[in-house]
């Protein structure tokens, strides 16, 4: 959502319109809500179910539904081209295009692609990439590695004025927690668990829980005297990657991009069921280039978590040597890059 996003600002910007498919699914409505400015239509699309699966006929009928809605929008909208940013929401879009025999295109920004862009490869004329490591899932289609495209408004704060913003110290190191859009149980639990051994260190807290658990994390923050910012998700995620010195979170692609963009030195904990384990992969690079490390969910046993933390916060030396590596890897101008791209094939047919 949020790299589509990215893209779509800088083909505004660029005097394009623009037109961004989501799925149904809750959390694609609230990101949206922030950006009334672009038009939005909602396909009923769902993941590919195993071809044994009885949710095989439930999947090809909404793939159908959406084809045909795709197909229907395509006749007043007539697009000049058509980009998938993953998953199955993005191939009725794809199919839909390459029917009007319009230039398709597919944006990966893990270093294992998905099911969908594996099967929609076939269907495009160029696949962008978010890390080199990805080109070789690819030999037979053109590719071209852009990075993965970051929100225009994410644009780093003075950090004092964003801790004070969060209601927090100015003097305090400061550790942020996030498990993506919807939070993250594991990363909540192993932090919960590991708040009695960080009392008493010179740190504070950012935690973004999710709205299941944000209760819970907050009053075990409280019981244990440990001064935080709980919330469910943050809208204004500069605030909260400004305010920070370090960062414990999943290893998806996008926020992995906006972690290096600001810099920060990184504890990945990968989430354990993710397709082909494609989110240890993605932390393995930025682990390579001395830019975060990289914990498995199952060895987060007792306090594990908090130990880590603990050698972190205790070693700014490390601390700015993984923030100036981290730095390293952010991608530059990944939309503008992907655009160029989309303009190029699209002048190159006209």
């Amino acid at each position: 959502m949020f790299p589509g996003l990215a893209v779509a600002e800088v083909l505004r910007d660029r005097g394009h319109q623009v037109l961004l498919f989501i799925s149904e699914k809750e959390i694609d409505s609230v990101a949206v809500s922030q950006h009334a400015a672009f038009r939005f239509e909602r396909l009923p699309t769902i993941g590919l179910p195993s071809p044994f699966s009885p949710a095989i006929v439930r999947f090809l009928q909404r793939f159908h539904e959406s084809l045909s809605r795709c197909r229907q929008i395509y006749r007043s909208f007539q697009p000049h081209a058509v980009l998938g940013m993953g998953g199955f929401t993005s191939t009725a879009p794809i199919l839909a295009g390459r029917m009007r025999r319009i230039p398709t295109f597919i944006h990966e920004s893990n270093a294992v692609p998905g099911k969908a862009n594996r099967l929609t490869a076939r269907m495009v004329r160029a696949v962008l990439l978010g890390f080199k490591e990805c080109v070789p899932f690819f030999p037979k289609v053109r590719t071209e590695v852009t990075g993965t495209p970051i929100r225009a408004g994410l644009q780093p704060m003075d950090r004092r004025a964003a801790r004070r913003q969060l209601g927090l110290r100015e003097d305090l190191r400061t550790l942020l927690v996030m498990g993506g859009s919807q939070g993250a149980s594991g990363i909540n639990q192993a932090m919960i668990k590991s708040l009695p051994a960080l009392q008493g260190e010179p740190l504070q807290v950012i935690h973004l829980a999710g709205a299941r658990d944000e209760r819970l994390v907050a009053d075990n923050y409280q019981r244990e005297n440990i001064p935080a910012y709980v919330g469910a998700f943050h809208h204004a995620m500069e605030e909260v990657y400004s305010a920070a010195d370090l960062a414990i979170a999943r290893a998806g692609a996008a926020s992995l991009s906006e972690l290096a963009f600001f810099g920060l030195p990184t504890i990945l904990i990968p989430l354990p069921y993710a397709a082909d384990d494609h989110q240890t992969r993605n932390a393995e690079i930025f682990a390579m280039r001395d830019a975060a490390i990289v914990v498995r969910e199952a060895d987060l046993a007792g306090d594990e978590l908090g130990r880590r933390i603990r050698e972190m916060i205790d070693d700014p030396v490390r601390l700015h040597r993984m923030s100036q590596n981290a730095g390293g890897l952010a991608p530059k101008n990944a939309a503008a890059l992907v655009v160029d791209v989309m303009e190029r094939y699209t002048d190159a047919r006209s």
